[in-house]
């Protein structure tokens, strides 16, 4: 099972987590990376570290700890240059961005390590809107791609710079974040389908529906179904808009959740495309 919620640190994720760290102190983050990738390195995974900067300057922020310079040695880690792969406002293609991590994961797995763990300083590439929208349909994507296979990323953006609203759209993104950065969540789940999570009320509807159309769940069998185990709350608003969605895609919304009252309020609403079912 991957870890979901808020955390306070990076430490204790497995080889199919997936963390966004939102930080106002650069030092705190490098801090952050480490404990990421050190646990990384004690399940057996190649770890990777990906910034902006001169390659110098990223190998300097793993060495003179042991266990990394022994892994920077070994070829067990390794540090890569956002500048260098990524010219100045790159948009990123999702589906070919989550092929290249798909690739180095099959690549570490030959090599005989248990998969691939990457830290990933990525403001660089959400700093436009256009940025941004490609940036978080990847998101969801590489997290799909995680639940099957032995790769986990953190996700590190400069609050300062990119300022709250953008981070809570990325934050959302995810199934961890460090806390105080999202009220809700929409990410994948161990099972393949879409999970939501926290609380879905008026103030995040906006924002839920441009997720929601980020994500654009699977349908199958003329169903869109969605694991809202973790979900506490969701009101009227976020229901029709889910019922929307569903209805774009000629679908059945099925919300597997115990949240209080999410049941009535589709018999009041008398939403004919959108039915809660009771987890097991």
């Amino acid at each position: 099972m991957r870890l979901t919620g808020t955390t306070t640190s990076a430490r204790g994720f497995g080889p199919r987590d997936h963390l966004c760290w939102a930080y106002t102190d650069p030092g705190d983050m490098r801090v952050r990376m480490r404990e990421f990738l050190a646990d990384g390195l004690e399940l057996g995974q190649r770890v990777s570290w990906i910034a902006s900067g001169p390659l110098e300057d990223l190998v300097d922020d793993l060495r003179g700890v042991p266990m990394f310079d022994r892994a920077l040695d070994s070829g067990a880690a390794s540090v890569s240059s956002i500048d260098d792969s990524y010219p100045f406002g790159t948009v990123v293609d999702p589906p070919g961005q989550v092929g290249v991590y798909a690739e180095a994961t099959a690549d570490a797995v030959a090599a005989g390590f248990t998969g691939l763990r990457v830290v990933a300083e990525a403001t660089p590439l959400v700093r436009t809107s256009a940025q941004r929208e490609a940036f978080l349909r990847y998101e969801h994507l590489v997290d799909r791609y995680m639940t099957g296979h032995p790769f986990a990323a953190m996700c590190a953006y400069d609050r300062v710079e990119l300022g709250d609203d953008v981070v809570t759209a990325l934050a959302c993104m995810h199934p961890n974040s460090n806390q105080g950065l999202t009220p809700f969540r929409v990410h994948a789940s161990d099972d393949g389908t879409t999970a939501f999570a926290g609380d879905l009320d008026g103030p995040v509807r906006d924002a839920f529906a441009r997720t929601l159309d980020l994500a654009d769940p699977a349908v199958a069998d003329g169903e869109l179904l969605i694991d809202g185990t973790d979900l506490n709350f969701v009101d009227h608003r976020n229901l029709l808009i889910l019922a929307d969605h569903a209805a774009r895609r000629g679908a059945t919304a099925v919300l597997r959740t115990r949240a209080v009252g999410a049941a009535r309020l589709l018999e009041v609403l008398g939403l004919s495309n959108v039915r809660v079912e009771v987890p097991a």
